[in-house]
């Protein structure tokens, strides 16, 4: 980046803290003419501290510690065993302290290169697996999802995975049904748009199975958040919030995934939203910040063998977006120095923390540490 384009960064950088310490200053009247319950929960997933290592007991502690309303457990590896005992202990452990349990794992769907058929066997069983954890948890919500971008660069197209994990799903629906629980599907890592999702849903049955609505991802299959939350909302039983940055390059956009508030969303608009399509929905954060980035090829002629029936009002909405984006810079203030564990861990929650503080501060999220 030269100078000139590193000066208008800073300058833009720094205006939009100045806003946002402009809203925040707002931010306690707001609140308090709102009541507690009417507010969003706010949450965190537990991949936003991965480095951790941390098992369920643990989390819930922390949670707790950040006064949080939702924890989403997204992967079964967070557990010391799937026993009905030892779920029903970290159920009564969250219960304790005040602490909303999703539960979660990965690919269910068999024709995905994301599904590890040598670990979890048949991908109806790692289903019934998932939807007898989130019973023994307590909770109707079990987020899982289809797979990731590299299922729409094989040449055959997202929708032969979409036929296949609606097969899946359907074998499970009784299972769920009758433990109370909703699938959640993620958009995941490139996997699907959310048209795609929302025809996976329906044509599953939505009485069971809805949506993990998740907006960084969208930005990687060329959708504005905004679209993807207009889309989805009807739809979601939890999420996976965080901001991007997009801007252009000689070959379309990039995208890498930020900090709340640092990115592109317009945030207050997207909450308002947000409220309106899903207002029993928790905010949950999965910050990824400055790790992975991806670039959108659209100006390649063979990229779009990959999106077909990409609407171009749509498309148009991302590339407002990459157009006034610009190339990000970390800030100031973010751990530094030889990577290590530690580094990242330090990373990790430096990242997450300060997102929380941005949706309390800025937006207004979250029912508890609120004044009466």
């Amino acid at each position: 980046m030269n100078d000139t384009a590193n000066t208008c960064h800073r300058r833009q950088f720094l205006g939009s803290l100045a806003a946002a310490g402009a809203i925040g200053a707002l931010a306690p009247a707001w609140s308090a003419e709102r009541k507690k319950e009417e507010r969003l929960k706010l949450g965190i997933d537990n991949f936003s501290i991965r480095a951790f290592g941390w098992k369920a007991p643990q989390l819930i502690d922390y949670a707790a510690s950040l006064d949080l309303d939702t924890l989403l457990l997204s992967d079964l590896e967070v557990y010391e065993s799937l026993d009905e005992s030892y779920l029903t202990g970290i159920r009564d452990h969250a219960d304790r302290v005040g602490i909303e349990l999703h539960a979660g794992t990965g690919s269910i769907c068999p024709t995905s290169g994301s599904y590890n058929e040598s670990k979890w066997g048949p991908a109806e069983e790692h289903a019934r697996l998932l939807i007898r954890t989130a019973k023994r948890l307590g909770t109707s919500t079990a987020r899982c999802y289809l797979g990731s971008r590299r299922d729409r660069e094989e040449g055959i197209g997202i929708q032969r995975h979409v036929d296949a994990m609606v097969k899946v799903l359907k074998a499970v629906q009784s299972e769920a049904e009758d433990a109370n629980v909703k699938l959640a599907i993620e958009n995941h890592a490139g996997d699907m748009q959310a048209r795609e999702l929302v025809q996976l849903i329906e044509a599953a049955g939505p009485s069971y199975v809805g949506a993990t609505m998740d907006p960084g991802n969208a930005a990687w299959t060329l959708e504005d958040p905004q679209v993807n939350l207009e889309l989805l909302g009807p739809y979601v039983l939890t999420t996976g919030i965080r901001d991007t940055a997009i801007w252009e390059t000689d070959l379309g956009a990039m995208c890498m995934w930020v900090n709340m508030g640092h990115g592109v969303v317009d945030w207050p608009a997207y909450v308002k939203r947000f409220r309106e399509l899903c207002p029993e929905a928790p905010f949950v954060l999965e910050i990824i910040s400055y790790r992975w980035s991806h670039e959108s090829r659209y100006l390649e002629p063979e990229f779009w063998s990959r999106y077909p029936d990409v609407r171009a009002d749509e498309f148009a909405r991302f590339l407002a977006l990459a157009k006034r984006g610009r190339p990000f810079e970390i800030p100031a203030g973010r751990p530094s120095g030889e990577e290590s564990r530690e580094l990242e861990q330090s990373q990790q929650k430096w990242d997450l923390e300060q997102s929380l503080d941005y949706c309390r501060r800025v937006l207004g999220l979250g029912r508890k540490a609120v004044d009466s």
